[in-house]
């Protein structure tokens, strides 16, 4: 086989980490090829709910060497976001191939071989950058399938305007179903319940006028359990003890939980004061879906809202891809992030677990790191 016949580094998506990881690579003066499904830079973004807005402060959110436009809020919009990665893709002329979708990934004669549009491309190295939110992912609640009511996914959101004069209950008290209660409480809604079978580890977006989230690279530096004091003494400062309001204990700090088990801090922007207000009133996890429309709690009551959501989070996809060469968890996340498993050295993955300081910060950091390995592999 001629070197000839086998390409330069393929990176997979042309999200914030792919872009970064292409944009890494070009300066360590390795070539590479960004393979992208879809027809355009920010695709799964621009179909995110139109009040998006992020959790994480702009000046943690911009790609290498770009900053916002001089305006941006402290938390951008979905569109600003778009237009920011947009930019950052056109001003650097990133190599994107558009509208190529990868199938699969193996193992040939020393190379890896990537599957996309029908066609098999060889590559030495393939960073993976497909996101940790890729598929929606629903639990089989008892009763969900034959259910007479209105079920969706945290997707499908749309707006929250869609929801006036609706009762709407979320399940899930994580960075998604806050999310929704943040901004249905903005709407002029029915009754809004909160089914949560954990409680929440969550800081608001701003206190008094700071953006809490700017301070993040300094909780990030403290070790596990004085970084869970800090995100803990804060929320009981702000709301106190909110086991009074229905809502289960946290079951450990925040930050330990987001570097273990991937489950990031959720952020506040009302709903918290909505809860202890009485407009969100907390409620025991699902038991069972009814043909009727109703919903059986934990603790047998009924309830029938007109819209349910579920805020349950989200999977990679990668089990079809990768899934033949150990390098996943059980919940199919890559085991390693920011870097090659053993397992299957030339493979890269980023971008795949939550960061405290935010996944487009990570991102840079981890496509920083990604290049350098991959440059020192090449002069070897």
């Amino acid at each position: 086989m001629s070197s000839t016949d086998v390409e330069r580094v393929i990176v997979i998506g042309a999200g914030p980490a792919g872009m970064a990881t292409s944009h890494a690579l070009g300066k360590a003066g390795v070539a590479s090829v960004i393979l992208e499904k879809e027809e355009h830079i920010g695709g799964p973004w621009r179909r995110r709910h139109k009040n998006l807005t992020l959790n994480t402060h702009r000046d943690l959110s911009a790609m290498p060497g770009l900053t916002f436009p001089k305006g941006t809020p402290a938390f951008p919009h979905r569109d600003q976001l778009v237009e920011h990665l947009t930019a950052f893709g056109k001003h650097h002329r990133l190599p994107i191939e558009y509208g190529v979708t990868v199938d699969g990934i193996s193992r040939e004669d020393g190379f890896w071989a990537v599957r996309a549009n029908g066609e098999r491309r060889l590559a030495r190295d393939v960073v993976v950058a497909t996101g940790r939110d890729k598929h929606p992912y629903t639990p089989e609640w008892k009763g969900a399938s034959a259910f007479g009511g209105r079920l969706i996914h945290a997707a499908e959101f749309s707006e929250a305007a869609n929801f006036a004069g609706k009762s709407v209950l979320v399940i899930g008290a994580g960075n998604s179903g806050f999310d929704m209660l943040n901004h249905l409480i903005r709407a002029k809604t029915g009754q809004l319940w909160l089914a949560a079978r954990n409680g929440p580890s969550i800081l608001p977006k701003r206190i008094a006028k700071v953006a809490v989230h700017k301070l993040s690279p300094l909780t990030n530096a403290l070790p596990n359990w004085l970084a869970d004091a800090v995100v803990g003494t804060t929320q009981r400062l702000m709301w106190g003890d909110m086991t009074r309001y229905g809502l289960p204990k946290a079951p450990g700090g925040g930050v330990s939980r987001l570097r273990s088990d991937y489950t990031a801090i959720a952020a506040d922007d009302g709903a918290m004061n909505a809860i202890k207000a009485g407009r969100i009133k907390v409620v025991p996890t699902v038991r069972e879906f009814l043909p009727d429309g109703n919903i059986v709690l934990d603790d047998g009551r009924t309830i029938r809202p007109d819209v349910t959501i579920a805020a349950t989070g989200y999977r990679t996809g990668l089990e079809g891809l990768v899934g033949e060469f150990g390098v996943l968890d059980e919940r199919g996340f890559p085991l390693v992030n920011g870097a090659s498993h053993p397992n299957a050295p030339g493979l890269w993955f980023l971008g795949m677990r939550p960061s405290i300081r935010g996944c487009f910060y990570a991102s840079v950091q981890q496509a920083g790191q990604i290049a350098k390995a991959i440059s020192h592999s090449r002069r070897r």
